[in-house]
């Protein structure tokens, strides 16, 4: 017996792990600073680790009150009604209740690349088809109405990145309004936001009472430092009250996760802290590195270093961790993760060497 033909199914390839490196090359997990997978420098709200370890005791049951207390709550700080909030265990697992709730075989979708592959393998999932947009270099990656529309052939889910992963490139506000209203109206347009705290921008969440054809994903993974306990939402359009409960995983999101969520929404401190860090950071890789960059509003900056998989191995043996692009499609790009300014400091350091390495050899 075998599975379904997943011939079509590109697996995730995530960020390297430090446990996974220092066992590799026989280092320290202490002296190695990773940079690779946009994690939160600073972790977790001290409220969150608390919250966590209060819930640990509770973990024998059903989440029910502490799903109900976040949805509340996220509605409260974002102006939306309980119903428009999806509870989910990861933004990917947003994505994945708006594949439940659109698509119906054989449609399609239609996802940028470079970008996040689980736009296509939640479609797939799903036993849809998928169709891509792409983003190039030579416009610096801008993410335009036209970039789109372009590409655009009444797919069923169109996705926006913004700020876009890997590149950092926003789409305007004007833009995702020109989109809403230039696609079929049988078309759901997806804006991800997992990294819209970073952005001076403001959130497509704010469209939702003007637009039925939008939603938006969000993360606690980023700047609220809580990736390991996988916790994410969708605000989708009030219309689509009774739809949650058709497609939600039972008690996806778990008690331990719920709590540090809420507890992290409360720490507006840490979160302003990371903000201002990454802020800075992207300033000073732009400014430092001896590479070229591209403007980014995320946590993270692209740059073109020519040799992407040879500079991140021998950045990796030099003790910082950064992301090869290649499995991006673009085999001359690292991605830098904004770290603290020491870890910053550190990895324009170490690749300025490298790179004046690659140079002369």
């Amino acid at each position: 017996m075998q599975p379904r033909d997943l011939s079509d199914h590109a697996p995730y390839v995530p960020g390297r792990g430090t446990e996974e490196v220092a066992r590799e090359l026989g280092l320290d997990p202490e002296d190695l600073t990773k940079l690779s997978s946009n994690e939160n420098p600073f972790g977790p709200s001290p409220k969150a680790v608390e919250a966590a370890r209060e819930a640990a005791p509770n973990i024998d049951v059903y989440p029910t009150t502490s799903h109900a207390d976040l949805t509340e709550k996220l509605a409260a700080k974002w102006d939306l009604e309980p119903e428009q909030v999806w509870v989910s265990a990861g933004a990917d697992g947003a994505l994945d209740y708006l594949s439940r709730a659109m698509l119906d075989p054989s449609d399609r979708v239609l996802t940028p690349t470079p970008g996040f592959s689980y736009y296509g393998m939640s479609a797939r999932y799903h036993h849809g088809e998928v169709a891509e947009y792409e983003l190039t270099a030579e416009s610096d990656f801008a993410q335009t109405p036209e970039a789109v529309l372009d590409y655009y052939d009444d797919e069923r889910i169109v996705y926006l990145t913004t700020p876009h992963n890997p590149t950092g490139s926003e789409f305007s506000r004007d833009a995702i309004r020109e989109i809403a209203e230039s696609v079929d109206e049988d078309t759901l347009v997806v804006v991800d936001e997992a990294y819209g705290e970073y952005s001076e921008r403001p959130s497509s969440i704010g469209l939702l009472d003007e637009y039925d054809n939008l939603a938006v994903t969000r993360t606690f993974s980023k700047a609220y430092g809580i990736a390991g306990l996988r916790i994410g939402w969708a605000a989708v359009p009030e219309e689509w009250a009774d739809t949650y409960a058709r497609v939600n995983t039972p008690f996806a999101a778990n008690e331990v996760a719920c709590r540090a969520a809420l507890a992290a929404l409360d720490d507006e401190e840490h979160v302003e802290k990371t903000v201002e860090t990454a802020r800075w950071a992207r300033e000073y890789l732009a400014e430092h590195l001896d590479a070229p960059t591209y403007d980014s509003a995320g946590n993270f900056v692209l740059a073109d270093v020519g040799d992407a998989s040879a500079v991140a191995e021998a950045s990796q043996r030099e003790g910082v961790i950064v992301r090869d692009c290649s499995s991006f499609g673009l085999p001359t790009c690292i991605r830098i993760s904004c770290g603290t300014e020491d870890g910053t400091k550190k990895a324009v350091d170490v690749l300025n060497r490298i790179l004046a390495e690659v140079v002369e050899a």
